[in-house]
């Protein structure tokens, strides 16, 4: 009896620790495509819910002072969602189809902030989890 008590409670405790820890974007691998730089963040849903979309707007700081903002998404916004489940990975990535390239190779990027953040989960509701970026 004892012994499922302590299972029951670990479960518990367990699940609690992962649901409060929410969703945690770190700097990713910076690739280079055509002379350009494309950086890339790496999520990492600790919480509960499913992700549907993800976006996080990064602005970059260039070494001849200009800066960029650039769009790091976990899918094309009006396309084919690809979920990130509770306890799952994503890399969040600059579709180039769609939005302009930086114009230097990653050797010129300085300073890296985040502008603003979207996390939807199902049926296009806001996440319920809080989002830290750690560009």
């Amino acid at each position: 009896m004892l012994v499922r008590l302590i299972a029951v409670g670990l479960i518990i405790a367990g699940s609690s620790a992962y649901a409060a820890n929410g969703i945690d974007v770190r700097r990713g691998a910076d690739s280079t495509v055509y002379g350009n730089c494309v950086p890339s963040l790496v999520v990492e849903n600790k919480s509960a819910e499913t992700i549907d979309y993800l976006q996080v707007d990064v602005v970059v700081g260039l070494a001849d002072g200009r800066e960029r903002t650039i769009e790091l998404k976990s899918a094309y916004r009006e396309g084919v969602l690809y979920p990130i489940a509770p306890g799952g990975k994503a890399i969040l990535k600059q579709h180039l189809d769609t939005s302009a390239a930086l114009g230097a190779p990653c050797g010129d990027l300085k300073v890296r902030r985040v502008a603003g953040t979207i996390c939807e989960a199902a049926g296009g509701k806001a996440c319920t989890s809080s989002v830290s970026v750690q560009p």
